[in-house]
């Protein structure tokens, strides 16, 4: 069976590293909004900014370090982000304690862990694909999936009783723990990792050869014909899936009445959904195949969020988003990590840190910039307009799922 499969043990100090930031994250889920309410007394406007300026920026600084990571040992480059990040958020109780904690602190440091996530996220699919047998990039992708799962599971209710008896910034403290764990966990993978060798680099003055390593991965995604929709899908339908996440708060909070935990229930209990959609996802993949999977998968992801315009008041309607949520989340549990897997196949490993870089980095301004546009539609139209607008677009992204060729087929050959 796919979830027995043994992946050795540097897959398993890698799985073990994800799970401590991991955890670490979501325990401190929106710890800085807090932060910014409780302690510093921040409005509405300044949280805003702090929530989307923050990532936005970060996603803009992490521009050039797809050819950074690229051309470095990738264990290295991981374990420095991770302490990056960890210092940067020590930096936050260490300014509390002293009294000189303020916005502009939190800004700049939700910026470098912004950038710092990217860097990561390059240099630990680039490691994973090397550690793992391409057969097993499936159920590998699955158990980080389900990972995830489980932290967004359990990770908020434990991140507020902790804030709820030590205050808001020892979330912050439990969030750079996780990144040193993970630090330890990855520096313990052990086993030789060569120098990549950096290719012969073409005629031209310094600013060409540079801005041609840096757009690398953008080149790649665009030139391969499974890879091209799938990028656009990924980032189309994740940015209206979260652009709508604010606008359903308003009308949940607001119009409606749900008190905060009621909200709180709906955002937690459908993750169970993810969770056991990342767990078939290997066994779904040996008996369908990946590529009627994805396809599948991908299709169903998208029929549910235009039923959140019609949320109502009271039980009913706290029980329709727990349900829309719930069948959400199990699809999207299986078709990430089946697109994971097909995208580090088809990449060549002198590609897949900037390849990876330019997904992350396009994936995060998508996300800001819906969000912000999302926004200014609810407050013209109302929210459920613009529920309704995102849910009916996205019925329309799986027509961008790719189509040209199946996604077990082997990675093409590094182009110049």
């Amino acid at each position: 069976m796919a979830a027995g499969r043994r992946l050795g043990r540097g897959f398993g100090w890698l799985w073990a590293a994800y799970a401590a930031s991991t955890f670490g994250t979501w325990v401190a889920f929106d710890a800085f909004a807090l932060v910014a309410i409780l302690v510093l007394h921040a409005g509405p406007a300044e949280v805003s900014l702090l929530a989307a300026a923050g990532p936005a920026v970060g996603a803009l600084a992490a521009v050039p370090f797809g050819p950074w990571v690229e051309f470095r040992r990738k264990r290295p480059v991981m374990v420095a982000m991770d302490l990056l990040r960890c210092a940067a958020l020590l930096s936050v109780p260490a300014a509390y304690a002293l009294d000189r904690l303020g916005l502009v602190q939190l800004l700049v440091v939700a910026v470098v862990v912004g950038a710092a996530d990217i860097a990561f996220t390059a240099a630990a699919g680039a490691c994973l694909k090397a550690l793992v047998r391409p057969d097993d990039l499936v159920v590998a992708s699955g158990r980080l999936e389900s990972t995830t799962w489980t932290a967004t599971l359990l990770g908020p209710p434990l991140g507020g009783a902790l804030t709820g008896l030590l205050g808001p910034v020892a979330v912050v403290l439990a969030n750079a723990a996780g990144y040193l764990l993970s630090a330890l966990g990855v520096r313990t993978i052990g086993g030789a990792e060569p120098r990549p060798a950096r290719p012969v680099r073409p005629p031209g003055s310094a600013v060409v050869r540079r801005s041609a390593e840096v757009s690398a991965g953008w080149r790649y995604i665009l030139a391969d014909p499974v890879l091209r929709p799938l990028f656009v899908h990924t980032v189309l339908v994740n940015a209206l899936i979260l652009a709508v996440s604010p606008v359903l708060a308003v009308l949940m909070l607001g119009e409606l009445g749900f008190a905060p935990w009621q909200y709180g229930l709906a955002f937690a209990l459908p993750c169970a959904g993810g969770l056991i959609g990342s767990r078939l996802a290997g066994r779904l993949v040996d008996r369908f195949g990946a590529r009627r999977v994805l396809r599948t998968a991908g299709t169903l992801r998208v029929c549910w969020p235009l039923a959140l315009a019609f949320t109502g008041p009271g039980t009913g309607g706290l029980v329709l988003v727990l349900l829309v949520q719930s069948g959400m989340l199990l699809c999207i549990g299986v078709f990430n990590p089946v697109y994971a897997a097909l995208r580090l196949r088809r990449v060549p490993a002198d590609r897949t840190a900037r390849t990876l870089a330019a997904w992350s980095v396009t994936g995060k301004a998508a996300v800001a910039a819906l969000t912000a546009l999302w926004g200014l539609l609810a407050g013209l139209t109302g929210p459920r307009p613009a529920i309704a607008a995102a849910g009916l677009l996205l019925l329309a992204t799986p027509l961008l799922l790719p189509t040209a060729t199946a996604p077990d087929d082997h990675p093409e050959p590094a182009r110049s």
